[in-house]
This record gives structure tokens, sequence and C-alpha cells, in this order.
């Protein structure tokens, strides 16, 4: 397979590539450059300007909003994006849910909801892990039962990102509680402005308020915001879980985060000299481009190969765990070149710079969420002796 662009994606390439200098505002660019996550604000307002032009939901069809683009060409955009660096759309309104309703949901749901996934209108958060659930997601234990033309539900969610700025959660419940535990779940919406829903704050590592844990208490959910057939919410959560792994290499953040460790380490002086002038430093910098680049390719034979795709999960599961050790090795190297001045605590507004130590410590998380690295070895193993 030929691994080069072709003269039209080179051509989208520096299309996207324009659209962003013109359109990203420049406080939003640098922030993130520094190191600090987009706030809300930031993710809406670049949402709804790729939205404009139907580069918010790429790969969704243009009946719902999105733009239909090949695979590559969403990977040249989700590349660029990272190398900007912008907001990346909200990714449990397009890349989990959306695509979960035009499989799953009825033509109500998807009229009503699509469009203000699209547009951000709505904010949905991910209402999956449970204490002592683990990564054994089919053990949930948070139940609805119905009643009329409504479920009641009670239990509790954990580590779930964004629920304190979000609007609504898809949420697996159980609605059979004597089914095996793959039977008997169902895959709600819910609204969280609904009573009964207490969301409290999880301050993670790098002294950040991504997490939540979230409890429901006799929270009452229309059946029309039930997402296919009752009993087979895990249906939709195999199909959701599959779409969270696509990109999940992350080779245009890799990128950015080396770009910036470079002009990092050009204005930091040691003695005389700078970083940058390091022999030892320069070397270790190459090396991570190197590997970076054959992240790249793995992620693009992987992703437009036909016979990569039957190799799935073995083959997404190489993609996530390189991936993982990449932004985890460059987040210690910026750390590393940071030193003491790194370990400050620093502003939101702080662009020079940025929260290089807490992003490093946030970066070890990456070895959980989207499935442990225990899991994904567990995984290539079967794959090998199998």
């Amino acid at each position: 397979m030929d691994l080069e662009l072709t003269p039209a994606q080179r051509a989208f390439r520096a299309e996207v590539r324009a659209f962003i200098a013109e359109r990203l505002p420049q406080e939003i660019r640098e922030r993130l450059r520094a190191g600090h996550p987009p706030r809300k604000q930031d993710t809406v307002q670049w949402q709804r300007i790729l939205n404009e032009r139907g580069w918010a939901a790429p790969h969704w069809p243009r009946r719902y909003g999105g733009a239909e683009l090949g695979q590559m060409e969403r990977l040249i955009l989700l590349d660029e994006l990272y190398r900007a660096p912008a907001p990346l759309p909200q990714v449990f309104n397009l890349t989990m849910l959306g695509p979960v309703l035009m499989k799953f949901g009825t033509p109500q749901q998807c009229d009503h909801f699509l469009p203000r996934l699209a547009n951000l209108d709505l904010w949905f958060c991910q209402g999956f892990s449970e204490p002592g659930s683990g990564s054994d997601l089919a053990s949930l234990r948070t139940a609805a039962r119905r009643e009329g033309d409504e479920y009641v539900v009670n239990g509790q969610k954990i580590w779930t990102t964004t629920a304190h700025v979000a609007d609504w959660v898809f949420a697996l419940v159980r609605t059979d509680t004597g089914a095996r535990k793959q039977e008997g779940i169902s895959f709600l919406l819910i609204d969280l402005r609904t009573p009964g829903i207490t969301i409290r704050p999880i301050t993670s590592i790098d002294g950040e308020h991504h997490l939540n844990e979230v409890f429901f208490d006799e929270v009452r959910v229309p059946v029309a915001n039930l997402v296919g057939e009752e009993n087979r919410g895990w249906d939709c959560a195999k199909f959701l879980l599959a779409n969270e792994r696509t990109g999940i290499a992350n080779v245009g953040l890799c990128r950015e985060r080396l770009d910036h460790a470079r002009e990092v380490a050009a204005r930091t002086r040691q003695g005389d000299a700078r970083l940058l002038d390091d022999a030892r430093l320069r070397s270790e910098m190459a090396q991570l481009d190197a590997e970076i680049r054959a992240l790249e390719l793995t992620n693009w034979r992987f992703l437009l190969t036909p016979s990569a795709q039957q190799a799935l999960p073995a083959f997404a599961s190489v993609l996530k765990l390189k991936g993982v050790e990449l932004q985890q090795e460059i987040n210690a190297l910026l750390a590393r070149i940071a030193g003491p001045a790194g370990l400050e605590r620093r502003g939101a507004d702080d662009t020079v710079h940025g929260p290089l130590t807490p992003r490093y410590f946030y970066s070890r998380a990456a070895s959980i969420y989207g499935g442990t690295s225990e899991v994904q070895k567990d995984i290539l193993a079967k794959a090998i002796v199998g």
C-alpha cells in the first residue's frame, strides 16, 4: 500500500491548515500550546466554527451535519487540530453518542439530538464506570426499573469526565437484574437537571477538576430516552467502544508536544548554552520523532488497509499501547526540561511555562482510560498465541 499522501490529500491538509490559521482564536491557541486543557467555552466556540464546514463531525453523513470525509481526510483533520493546537470536537457527542444514535436510535432521537450534538448545544458525558467494577464494565449495578412511561434510576457512576459542565449523560443501567451480566443492560439518555442527581468533584493528580462521581436517587427518565432495545444496551456499548478506539494513537498530539518540547528547550538555558544545544537531548528528540513517524505509518495501515482491519482489536491494541507510551515519554521529557520551574502551580492564563509537570502526572492516566495497558497486552497475547 502507498502510504504517501495523494495531491488531493495534500491540498486538503493545506485547506485545513489555512482554515485553522484564519479562524482559531489566538488566545485559545496560546493556552493550549502552553499545556492548559481547553475550557468549556473554548471547545464550544471552536466546535461551532468547525461545524460551519461540517468538520465538527467529519465522519457523519451530510444529512446529519457531517462532511462524509474519507478515513485519510479525517486523520489529516485530526492531525492538524492537534498540531495547531486547537480544542478537539467534543468526543462524547461526536465520536461516541452520535454514531450510536445513527445505528440504534429512533428517527425522532436522531432528528432531535444529532444537530445539537454537532453544534454543541448539548454537552454529553459518559456514564459507564462504577465503583468496584474496574475494567469489567458489564458488572455495573446502577439499576432502572420501569414504571409506566418512565424508568426510575438508582445507583452511582464514577470517573465521569466533564459531568460538572455537561447537560446530559448517556448511561448504561441494569434493567433486568436476573439476566447474565452482559444481558439485561439498557442504554439511557438522562438530562442532568433531573431531580435526584448529585454530582461531586474528583480532583485528579494534576490538581484539576476533570472527573466526577454522579449519584442517581429515584431519578425519573422518560422511556422515550431509551436507545435501542430494552436489555440490549450491551450492543450499543460494544459499538460505542469500537468507535472510541478510532484515532487513539494520538499521533498529532505526540508531534505537537514534541514540537513544544523543542521550543521550551530552545528558550531554557543551562549556564551559557541552550538546553537544545545538548547533543544527548537532540538525540533523544530525534529518536522520539522517528517513533512518532513509525506510529503514524502503523496507524495509517490499520485504518486504511482491509487486512489490518480484520486484525481488530489486536492491531488497535498496538496503537493504544505505543501511543500512550510516547505521550508519557514526551510529557516526562517536558517536565525534565522545565526543571524546578515546572513544579510551580501555574495560573490558567500562564502561556509562558504552563503546567508541564502536572501534565506529566495526568499523562499517567492514559494507561487506564480507553482500556488499560494490561488489558491491551492480554488482547495481544491472545492474538499471538491464538
